[in-house]
């Protein structure tokens, strides 16, 4: 393939992509972004704006994205994504961006997780239900981490 096309091919790229999350009780993000880091199945995708399109299961964990020379985090806990050339799109069970957790509640919610997970053989107590409890509470405390926030 010749120079100028490649050169050519490449000026045709987008340069940002529009990110939206969407939580069933609200839409937490939608703006144009240059990159977006999101936890899939499969691990960690990165994705910058002309990616290939996909859809993946959305794990639990920290989403970050990047605008004007700065990464924002979002605790995400299941759901889906959509990638685009120009889009991405995550349908989440719950998002919240590091400004609105509240910290000492999660702080509790990690205790409560632990004590519980600690009585192992105890019928009252679902322990998967413990184990996705800790996951969430310590993906909101890395994520307000993260954003300087402790």
């Amino acid at each position: 393939m010749p120079h100028k096309q490649i050169m050519a091919d490449l000026a045709a790229l987008p340069t940002s992509i529009e990110l939206e999350i969407v939580a069933p009780e609200r839409q937490v993000v939608q703006q144009s972004v240059v990159a977006v880091s999101v936890p899939g199945e499969n691990g960690y995708l990165g994705i910058l704006p002309g990616h290939a399109p996909l859809l993946s299961v959305l794990k639990s964990g920290e989403l970050s994205f990047t605008q004007d020379g700065r990464t924002y985090y979002v605790a995400v806990n299941w759901g889906f994504v959509e990638v685009l050339p120009d889009r991405v799109v995550i349908l989440a069970q719950t998002a919240e961006r590091a400004d609105e957790i509240d910290l000492s509640r999660a702080q509790r919610a990690k205790r409560r997780a632990e004590d519980r997970l600690r009585k192992v053989g105890d019928p009252e107590i679902d322990m998967k239900r413990a184990e996705v409890a800790l996951e969430r509470a310590l993906t909101r405390l890395q994520v307000a981490e993260r954003a300087g926030r402790q």
